[in-house]
């Protein structure tokens, strides 16, 4: 009877570790390069960078900051609930067996904080007047964006291959709630 119960008790904690803590996500296309490989979702055989998320630091109320590499929910007319969080574990995933749509996930660079204004010029992204120093980036910017306000309680981001990125610039500023961890480092 104790062994069941030590090993109910170890999937139980490995399942809330998974679902609100740290959990691992596969780099996906090449949006972030050269900060990361992605998988070319086309070739089974081809495999990309996986990360490891720390989900608590956004979870318990704590925001992102610029430069944060983090994994964001791009459905954003989803309202988010701790059911998503559950069901994207992937202890509970292999435990239903479900299909899982990774291509909701998108892993990208914050960019713009609640209040500030971000504009392009002349090929450079100015946050707040001043020109942003990004020497993670993969090439200039090629495509302008419309200058805009980031609102209360959102995010913008952008992928570190700008010119081949779909991010803010295409889906809008990123509820808080949509961002589901700060990337902790990659393997």
């Amino acid at each position: 009877m104790s062994w069941s119960k030590a090993l109910l008790f170890a999937i139980t904690l490995s399942i809330i570790l998974s679902a609100f803590v740290i959990q691992p996500f596969s780099v996906m296309g090449s949006s972030m390069e050269p900060t990361l490989d992605g998988k070319n979702p086309d070739e089974d055989n081809e495999s990309g960078d996986r990360v490891m998320v720390l989900k608590s630091s956004y979870t318990l109320g704590g925001e992102p900051t610029y430069n944060d590499v983090v994994i964001i929910d791009s459905r954003l007319s989803k309202e988010r609930t701790m059911k998503d969080n559950l069901f994207e574990s992937p202890i509970v995933r292999k435990i239903l067996d479900s299909d899982y749509n990774e291509t909701n996930y998108w892993i990208k660079r914050v960019i713009g904080e609640p209040g500030d204004l971000l504009e392009y010029i002349d090929g450079k992204i100015y946050r707040n007047g001043k020109a942003l120093e990004e020497d993670y980036i993969k090439e200039g910017m090629q495509f302008p964006f419309e200058t805009i306000e980031v609102p209360k309680d959102h995010v913008f981001v952008m992928g570190d291959n700008r010119n081949y990125s779909l991010d803010s610039r295409d889906i809008g500023p990123i509820p808080i709630e949509n961002v589901l961890g700060k990337v902790l480092f990659k393997y």
